[in-house]
């Protein structure tokens, strides 16, 4: 039943795009010099490429081979490029540990990690470090290309439907219909932020009613006009056509290819829906009604030669001309949210893996994990969008440029799927290059048809992508760059065990939390921070919150926790992972849980017999998987707290002002106030050691007496011997995107009034 439920949905969202590519198939065919051949074997020359590029891309392709390569569930490009991160190890990033391979969904299930079919060609990839690089320029490209089709596709299926008013109302201006699409556009945009389950159930039946449609039309044409159409699916007809049409035909692939747009959200957008859903909803309705539609086109230009230049509603019977307009212009609305949905979905793939600036993530569905909104993506679509509209006006330009951004895209997820077939799915290396060749050939003649469109439109996608991949790889550059500077420039350890337990310094009561991007060692924002300010929390908890390439990570494997130091320094080690299809919610409880993992984590070390001799630097480093979910055994007893006592039996950092300040505050922001609070007790065990007990008694104590967020305010500036290409890079694009984007105060949904933010300048 929920496998039906989903696959309702899924036309609302996914197929749209893909159910409403008639409105403009035939007219993007024919605008060009093929008008001039005006015959039935031109006609069926065209709907032979139309069925078998249909049949082979969408069905074969897409729905049976891609699908099955999806990553846990989530699909796109950057789902591929994550499953090819974790098996061949291609990510630039060096923060991934040993324990992430332990992630149940860190491998496929029934591929264990082995070399794969071509051992040659990784140890080629582990040699030439710039592949990498290379390989991530290519995923870029086709992000890029999903977000330029987040642009174009609004604005080519809602200006296709709005044309159909010319047919019948001659007097109408086209300037009119330009303005109505703009409204039109405006409103679907503004519609986002209802989250995808609420439009896919309010665009389901819409798309369902127009699928049923099209259908019927073009089986009525078929009949009507000429039911021999199907005759034009022999081969004879496409070699007929090529040697008639020459050059001309060959241009004119850039209108057939119009006909299998939107496929790729079949796999973008899968994150929202199953695969086995997108499936049935295909072959089931998809599949047969879009063929008819095509078939029923092509057999009434058969017999009417004279319409090949307009569109799909000459085709329509007169009686019923108006309620399916309203329907298609409805199925244009939906077919543009299909791509937007896969837009947010690839925006949030690129930032979880450090491709992208922060941006704000809502997530939508109490039940569905995958639906997403993201407002200052959606507002950037929407202003490309009707700029667009306005400066085209005309569908057969917007189409040159979207074929070839559907193109590219497609060839990026070929080439992926062939390297997953070596590394993930380990088969040998001949059906990698039966699948590359097959596909890739058939994609290519098709980009290179449309690239000679780019003076007439196809130059924007091109220009959309460099933008946007400019910005991807400018950012994950300043994040390498950054990363690698906290890398070389860690505190040493053994400094820090010469400077005692008290580190040389006042320790206060509280719990001070510093974020730092490093898994191992001592960020140097610490000792920049003492060194200003001679004085820090009894309890020092080293944070790392960092996304790994796996869709998402189960709650109770989030939580890595170690020791740094010995025990009377008090200080420890927590990585957070989070995957990059999971939403990082602002957890009320995310202080509890932290203080329960480390009590969790020094209960484990005192019953591990090997952890009782003394500190030994060479297990520096070493940490330990905790449960969160699981509160049987936990060391520390959990009550409600109403927090008014609280400064009264425990010792606390805060001033009087400062308490005044936080009463404020949490006037000023109610969801502050009105989280849990809760108190921690140690409870009476004669089996817990004196040491642990003074040890969960010192941790308790610190979290009643507060919790402060210590977080390096960074600037990043190139060294002076720094090529020009590189200061452009850090001084000007990664400083105009860092000050512009969300902070990470605010991504990490850190209380402002727990905040200590500290100055640091990267010389890199």
């Amino acid at each position: 039943m929920n496998l039906l439920l989903l696959a309702y949905q899924s036309f609302g969202v996914v197929y749209g795009d893909l159910s409403t590519s008639p409105l403009y198939v035939y007219k993007s065919t024919f605008s060009g010099k093929l008008r001039q051949y005006q015959d039935e074997e031109t006609v069926f020359g065209v709907l032979f490429l139309i069925f078998w590029t249909f049949t082979l891309i969408p069905l074969l392709k897409y729905v049976t081979i891609v699908l099955s390569a999806d990553d846990n569930g989530e699909g796109g490009p950057f789902a591929l490029y994550s499953l090819l991160c974790r098996h061949v190890k291609l990510s630039l990033l060096p923060n991934q540990q040993a324990a992430d391979e332990e992630l149940s969904t860190y491998y496929r299930n029934g591929f264990a990690p082995r070399n794969g079919s071509a051992p040659w060609l990784r140890r080629f990839l582990d040699k030439h470090k710039k592949m990498r690089t290379v390989l991530l320029l290519i995923v870029l490209c086709g992000a890029s290309m999903v977000i330029g089709d987040g642009i174009l596709t609004p604005a080519i299926s809602v200006l296709s439907s709005m044309s159909g008013l010319q047919v019948r109302a001659t007097g109408l201006e086209h300037r009119s219909v330009v303005l109505l699409s703009c409204i039109l556009l405006v409103g679907l945009f503004a519609l986002q932020h209802r989250g995808t389950q609420k439009v896919a159930f309010l665009f389901a039946p819409i798309v369902i009613i127009w699928l049923f449609s099209i259908g019927g039309i073009g089986l009525y044409n078929i009949l009507h006009w000429n039911p021999n159409i199907y005759q034009a699916l022999s081969p004879y007809y496409m070699v007929k056509f090529f040697r008639k049409t020459g050059k001309d035909g060959w241009i004119a692939l850039g209108g057939i290819l119009l006909s299998m747009t939107g496929s790729e959200a079949m796999f973008a957008d899968l994150g929202h829906f199953t695969s086995a859903s997108v499936r049935v909803a295909f072959v089931t309705v998809i599949y047969p009604c879009l063929i008819l539609q095509y078939m029923g086109h092509a057999a009434f230009l058969s017999k009417n030669t004279f319409h090949m230049t307009t569109g799909f509603y000459d085709t329509i019977p007169e009686p019923v001309f108006w309620p399916v307009f309203v329907v298609a212009t409805l199925a244009a609305v939906v077919g543009s949210q299909a791509v937007i949905s896969a837009t947010f979905s690839i925006v949030k793939q690129c930032h979880a893996l450090g491709c992208f600036p922060r941006v704000k993530v809502v997530h939508t569905s109490r039940w569905i994990y995958g639906q997403i909104y993201i407002p200052e993506i959606n507002w950037i679509l929407m202003v490309l969008c009707v700029a667009v509209t306005v400066a085209f006006r005309d569908t057969t330009l917007i189409g040159n440029a979207y074929g070839i951004a559907c193109m590219a895209v497609m060839l990026v997820t070929t080439f992926l799927m062939a390297l997953i077939v070596i590394f993930v799915w380990q088969r040998n290396i001949i059906f990698a290059l039966i699948f590359l060749a097959f596909f890739g050939s058939i994609e290519a003649v098709y980009l290179s048809s449309s690239l000679m469109k780019v003076p007439q439109g196809g130059w924007v996608p091109l220009v959309l992508a460099f933008i946007f991949m400019s910005v991807m790889y400018i950012w994950h550059y300043g994040l390498r760059r950054k990363y690698q500077f906290d890398l070389q420039n860690k505190v040493s350890m053994r400094s820090i065990l010469s400077l005692g337990p008290s580190l040389g310094i006042v320790r206060v009561p509280g719990i001070g939390l510093i974020y730092t991007e490093l898994v191992t060692g001592i960020p140097s924002i610490f000792s920049h921070f003492v060194t200003n300010l001679p004085a820090f929390h009894e309890v020092l908890v080293f944070l790392c919150v960092k996304s790994v390439p796996v869709p998402y990570v189960s709650p109770d494997e989030r939580y890595l926790v170690g020791r740094i130091g010995p025990k009377e320094y008090r200080m420890y080690r927590c990585i957070v992972r989070y995957g990059y299809k999971d939403v990082q919610r602002d957890d009320d409880n995310f202080e509890n849980m932290l203080v329960m993992s480390i009590a969790k984590f020094i209960l484990m070390e005192a019953e591990d017999a090997s952890s009782s001799a003394s500190y030994d630097i060479a297990n520096e480093g070493r940490m330990a998987v905790i449960t969160t979910t699981d509160d049987a055994g936990s060391p520390l007893a959990i009550r409600d707290f109403s927090g008014l006592a609280d400064s009264l039996t425990t010792r606390s950092s805060k001033s009087e002002s400062l308490r005044s300040l936080q009463s404020s505050y949490e006037q000023e922001y109610p969801s502050v106030s009105r989280r849990r609070r809760v108190r921690f007790e140690v409870p009476e065990d004669d089996d817990m050691g004196q040491q642990v007990k003074d040890e969960l008694m010192a941790l308790v104590e610190a979290k009643h007496a507060g919790v402060a967020y210590i977080m390096g305010h960074s600037y990043i500036k190139a060294r002076r011997s720094s090529s020009f290409l590189k200061k452009f890079a850090i001084d000007v694009g990664y400083s105009f995107l860092r000050k512009n984007c969300r902070g990470p105060s605010v991504t990490l949904h850190i209380p402002h009034i727990s905040l200590i933010e500290v100055g640091m300048i990267y010389y890199v």
